[in-house]
């Protein structure tokens, strides 16, 4: 996946310098279609999960722990980024609110900010995810499951959640889907809420 990615970037840079007229109109249609077409994807998934939605009923509030530490922790982060990296912080903390959902924030940020911060948003939030996934089972092992639920962020859902299983016990994968599902419902409002600071 990661070199699919690495691909389509390089491609797309590559068409960029090549480009004898501006392609800014295009790529905002694209952009605007594939963010359509990611949400509506998100929804069939959450929609085919009949099970999910039955034991959020069973275990209550429990459930929100993990998101809510995982916003609170990543907003911590990112505002320690802020005075780091001598950036403004409603930046760092829009970056930080992609919780790993790479193609969602950067579009995003790209749009409403600037191509420099989506960007950055975009590879940091792959990298996040990167991490994220060699972490898991070191975090699962030394830490708690919870821990590495958190880690995940936003892909606790999707690209995390079988090392998340995998890692813990298979108990934790509704944890793990509803912290990753509240994460991706959060990301089209934290992004822009952060860059209106």
């Amino acid at each position: 996946m990661i070199v699919i990615i690495v691909a389509c970037l390089a491609g797309g840079i590559l068409i960029g310098k090549l480009a004898v007229f501006s392609l800014s109109n295009i790529t905002n249609l694209i952009i605007t279609l594939g963010l359509f077409v990611l949400l509506f994807s998100v929804g069939i998934d959450l929609g085919c999960n009949k099970k999910a939605l039955r034991n959020i009923r069973e275990d209550g509030i429990k459930l929100f722990i993990v998101p809510v530490a995982t916003v609170l922790g990543t907003g911590f982060g990112s505002s320690l980024a802020s005075i780091l990296l001598r950036m403004p912080l409603n930046e760092t903390l829009a970056v930080g609110a992609g919780f790993g959902w790479y193609s969602l924030s950067g579009v995003l940020i790209t749009q409403m900010h600037s191509v420099e911060l989506g960007t950055v948003a975009f590879l940091s939030n792959v990298i996040r995810e990167v991490i994220a996934l060699i972490s898991i089972p070191l975090i699962s092992r030394y830490i708690g499951s919870f821990e590495a639920v958190g880690v995940a962020g936003a892909t606790a859902m999707d690209t995390a959640l079988p090392v998340i299983v995998k890692s813990n016990s298979p108990d934790i994968a509704i944890y793990s889907f509803i912290s990753g599902f509240l994460l991706t419902l959060l990301v089209p409002v934290l992004v822009p809420l952060a860059l209106g600071l």
